[in-house]
């Protein structure tokens, strides 16, 4: 990366070290990082988002869309996370193709299923294969924001559910009595009032999906855990130009920090959240927060 790093047969010491830490690999490695969190800061919205309309779904009166609410919260729930990581994808990535291959290539005669291969014509490729690289990059990333938004989405779901039940039937009764519709009711009594329940199991489950992140190479993204293992492995040839120990050691123990780190803020975050939420409303023992 600098001048002084041409050679890097003529380095020792810590200039060797600070050009091994500056190589273009490393860049890759930093970068990591900043892909896992906006993976986190895009995920929770969207997770929020179908916890929110499943828990909605899991109470309303019509029941197909109530056994459609329970229903994805109980199935996601019950798939291993590692299952449905290789499976989802997988099939959500063959079914657009599948569709793309039945509007583009109308004449195509040959079967899709060949063996184990699935073989669609070249203009039904997502994305296609002349397409650059930060559009494949793209398009991974967005295949595993909305795959960790369906699983934790239906954690989400249960946890929002839950909070929806445990505010208290007279407050809904007493907003019915002054005049308020089903939808009012819904939207301003019981969902401002449900944070308060939900917010510790929310944040039980932010945690989760913090430490759910290294799952990204199951997606082929190189995460910060794969950079870690080829970086610090001493029979990769990422460095044939800086030979080294095996350093997955220290590499790991810089990604313990990293979540650590993490977690510690979000504590800290969650915990200010929690106490702004309970400000003033009384606690089981009667004192007001």
């Amino acid at each position: 990366m600098f001048e002084t790093c041409a050679d890097p047969s003529q380095l020792s010491g810590l200039k060797w070290l600070a050009c091994y830490l500056t190589t273009g690999k490393h860049m890759g490695f930093y970068s990591s990082f900043v892909t896992v969190m906006v993976l986190l800061l895009i995920t929770a919205p969207v997770s929020l988002a179908f916890g929110f309309a499943g828990a909605t779904a899991a109470r309303a009166q019509f029941a197909p869309l109530r056994w459609l609410g329970k229903g994805y919260t109980s199935i996601v729930r019950g798939v291993p996370d590692i299952a449905f990581f290789l499976f989802f994808v997988i099939a959500l990535d063959q079914g657009i193709e599948y569709l793309r291959h039945k509007v583009k290539c109308p004449g195509w005669d040959q079967p899709i299923r060949q063996g184990n291969d699935f073989v669609v014509c070249t203009e039904a490729k997502m994305p296609l294969s002349s397409a650059a690289s930060w559009v494949h990059e793209s398009y991974g990333f967005a295949l595993a924001v909305l795959t960790f938004a369906i699983v934790f989405g239906a954690f989400a779901a249960n946890v929002l559910y839950g909070g929806m039940r445990a505010v208290p039937r007279a407050q809904l009764e007493t907003a019915e009595a002054y005049g308020m519709n089903s939808r009012q009711t819904f939207w301003r009594v019981l969902v401002p009032q449900m944070w308060v329940y939900a917010l510790p199991g929310l944040s039980n489950l932010w945690m989760i999906l913090i430490k759910a992140t290294p799952l990204l190479f199951l997606l082929g993204i190189e995460d910060i855990v794969y950079w870690a293992r080829e970086l610090g492995g001493s029979k990769t040839a990422r460095f044939t130009a800086y030979p080294h120990g095996d350093w997955r050691m220290w590499y790991f123990l810089a990604l313990l920090v990293f979540y650590l780190a993490l977690t510690r803020v979000s504590e800290v975050v969650l915990g200010r959240l929690m106490k702004r939420l309970t400000h003033g409303q009384a606690t089981s023992g009667g004192v007001t927060s």
